[in-house]
C-alpha cells in the first residue's frame, strides 16, 4: 500500500469496523456506567425502609435524594475539564477511586446528616467519572455508528440500577438496606483495576498532544498499522473552557443541549424517586415498588439501543430522540392511573422508560457527537452538569409538591409536560441545522465536524 493511499488517525477510526480492542473499551465504560447506574440510584431503592426506620419525611427525602446529585453536577464540571486537560483515563481513575470510597462510607451513616454527606461525596465522583468514560467510548467509535454505540455502551447507567433494584429486593428485607450500598461499593473495587489495567487512554485525546509515540501501540492494536500513514491530525493549543461552549457558533446548540438535559433528568429522576414511594402508598410491598422502578430502567435499555439505531439510519438523533420524549410525555402522565395493578404498573412503567429514559440516554450521544476532542469531556461534563441541575431539583420540587398536599397523579403529569418540553428543546436542534450551511445531521457546528 503507497502512503498516498493510507489513512490519518481520524480516518482510520471513522472508518475501520469495530474490533476487539474497541470492543473491549466499550464493554469496560458500559461496566462503569453500570456502577454508576448501580450507586446512583441504590440512594431511591433504599428509601421506603429508610423512611420507615428513620422516620424520615417526604420533603426531608427530596434533599437526601439531591444530596448526590449535588455532588455529580461538581464532579461533572471539574472532572469534564480535568479530563480534556489530562487524559479521560487518569481522571476517570481518580472519580472511580471516590465513588468506592464514599459508597462504602455510606453504611457508616447513622443521621440525616451523615447520610447527605456520604452521597455528596460519593455524587462527585459519580459525576466526575460519566464525561470521561462517554468521552473514551465516543472517540474510539466510528462516525457511522456512533449513535447507537454510544447509546449501547449508556445502556450499562440502567442496568446497573435494574441490577441494583433486583438486588436490593432481595438484600433489604434480609440485610438491610446498609447491604446495598456495601454491594456498590465492592462492585465499585472489582471494576477499577480491570479499568486501570485495560482500557486505554483516547487516541484521539494524545494526537492533540502530538504523543505520536503513544498511539502507535494502540493503532496496532486496533490492526491498523498497516493502514496508518502516522499523522496524528492537526495539534490544538486551544485549553478547554466552559466559554468556549458558546464560542464559534457552539452557542446555540449548547444552550439547547443544556435545556435539553436539565428537562430530562428532572423528569427521570422525579421518575425514578417517587415511582417507589407511590407505589408503597398503593399498597405494594417494597419488593414490588423496587422492581417498577426496575422495570423503567429495563424500559430505557432497550429504549435506547432501538432509538439509536434508528438514529444512525435515519440520519437525525434530534428527530428521533424528540419524538420520544413527546410519546413519553403521555405515557408517564398516565402511569398512577394503573397502580392498581402491579402487572399494569410494570407494564407502563417499562413503555415510559423506552421512550423518555431512551430518549434521554441518546441525549448522551447527541451532546457527545457536538463536540471537538479538545472541548468534548468539558462539553459533556457541562451538559451532564446541566441534567444534574434538573435532577436535584426535580426531587425536591417533587417532595415540595407531596407535602403541600398536591397527589401522586398531578406530579407524575407534571412529569410528563417536562418530557414533553425536553421533546421540544431536542428537536429545535433541527432548526439550527437548517439555518446552518454547515451543520451536519446532528445539527453539529462547523468547527465539530472532525470529530462528528
Amino acid at each position: 500500500m503507497n502512503v498516498s493511499e493510507k489513512m490519518s488517525l481520524e480516518t482510520l477510526i471513522d472508518s475501520r469496523p469495530i474490533g476487539a480492542f474497541q470492543i473491549r473499551v466499550i464493554a469496560l465504560c458500559s461496566l462503569i456506567a453500570m456502577m454508576d447506574g448501580f450507586d446512583m440510584q441504590s440512594i431511591a431503592f433504599v428509601a421506603p425502609e429508610l423512611a420507615a426506620q428513620w422516620r424520615i419525611a417526604p420533603q426531608i427525602f427530596g434533599v437526601v435524594f439531591s444530596a448526590g446529585l449535588l455532588g455529580g453536577l461538581i464532579g461533572a464540571i471539574a472532572f469534564g475539564r480535568i479530563g480534556d486537560r489530562k487524559g479521560r483515563k487518569v481522571t476517570l481513575l481518580y472519580a472511580m477511586s471516590i465513588v468506592a470510597a464514599g459508597t462504602l462510607a455510606t453504611p457508616l451513616a447513622t443521621s440525616v446528616s451523615g447520610l447527605i454527606a456520604v452521597l455528596f461525596f460519593s455524587g462527585i465522583g459519580l459525576g466526575g467519572a460519566m464525561p470521561n468514560f462517554i468521552a473514551l467510548t465516543t472517540e474510539y467509535s466510528p462516525g457511522p455508528r456512533r449513535a447507537t454505540l454510544v447509546a449501547m455502551m449508556f445502556c450499562g447507567f440502567p442496568f446497573g440500577a435494574v441490577v441494583g433494584g433486583m438486588a436490593s429486593a432481595y438484600l433489604i428485607p434480609l440485610f438491610g438496606w446498609r447491604s446495598v450500598f456495601l454491594l456498590g461499593g465492592l462492585l465499585a473495587l472489582l471494576i477499577l483495576p480491570a479499568a486501570a489495567r485495560w482500557l486505554p487512554e483516547s487516541a484521539r485525546f494524545l494526537a492533540l498532544r502530538n504523543e505520536r509515540e503513544k498511539i502507535a501501540p494502540i493503532v496496532a492494536r486496533m490492526n491498523g498499522t498497516a493502514l496508518w500513514n502516522g499523522e496524528v491530525g492537526a495539534v490544538t493549543h486551544v485549553r478547554s473552557s466552559v466559554a468556549s461552549l458558546l464560542a464559534d457558533g457552539r452557542a446555540p446548540g449548547t444552550m439547547l443541549l443544556w435545556t435539553t438535559t436539565f428537562l430530562s433528568m428532572f423528569m427521570l429522576y422525579m421518575l425514578i424517586n417517587w415511582i417507589p414511594m407511590m407505589a408503597r402508598r398503593s399498597g405494594f410491598g417494597i419488593e414490588s415498588a423496587v422492581i417498577a422502578v426496575s422495570m423503567f430502567n429495563l424500559g430505557g435499555i432497550v429504549g435506547s439501543i432501538t432509538l439509536g439505531r434508528l438514529a444512525d439510519g435515519a440520519g437525525g438523533l434530534p428527530r428521533v430522540i424528540g419524538c420520544a420524549y413527546w410519546i413519553g410525555a403521555g405515557i408517564i402522565a398516565s402511569i398512577t392511573y394503573v397502580a392498581h395493578s402491579a402487572a399494569a404498573l410494570f407494564f407502563v412503567a417499562f413503555a415510559a422508560g423506552f421512550f423518555s429514559m431512551g430518549a434521554q440516554l441518546c441525549t448522551v450521544a447527541l451532546s457527545a457527537s457536538f463536540y471537538e476532542t479538545f472541548l468534548r469531556a468539558t462539553g459533556i461534563g457541562c451538559a451532564m452538569a446541566a441534567g444534574r441541575t434538573g435532577a436535584i431539583v426535580g426531587p425536591v420540587f417533587g417532595g415540595m409538591l407531596l407535602a403541600s398536599g398536591v397527589g401522586f397523579a398531578t406530579l407524575f403529569a407534571m412529569a410528563g409536560a417536562t418530557s414533553f418540553s425536553a421533546g421540544a428543546a431536542v428537536l429545535a436542534l433541527l432548526l439550527i441545522r437548517a439555518r446552518s450551511r454547515s451543520g451536519d445531521a446532528s445539527g453539529v457546528p462547523a468547527a465539530a465536524r472532525e470529530t462528528s
